[in-house]
């Protein structure tokens, strides 16, 4: 399969998917760069996974999803809640 995910290191590689595995992120598929090393990726990042409408809809012009920019917002606003909620340390 090709990982199709435009900011990861092997966009555009051919790899051999030697498995799947699940964790509390969903499904990871095992794709074996060389005889050492295999790397996990989510489904989405290849082209085994169809395109999200939204993407082909805006026809290559947005880097990502509303919906991943909300995310993403989400987790810096969780970041920065535990970050403001530590005892400050005086040095």
């Amino acid at each position: 399969m090709r990982v199709t995910h435009p900011f990861h290191p092997l966009f555009g590689r051919q790899l051999r998917c030697v498995g799947k595995r699940y964790n509390r992120y969903g499904k990871r598929l095992l794709l074996q760069v060389d005889d050492a090393t295999v790397w996990s990726v989510p489904p989405q990042w290849t082209d085994l996974w169809d395109p999200d409408p939204e993407v082909i809809m805006g026809g290559g012009r947005a880097l990502v999803r509303a919906v991943d920019l909300m995310e993403l917002a989400s987790l810096v606003r969780r970041l920065s809640d535990k970050l403001s909620s530590r005892p400050s340390k005086n040095v």
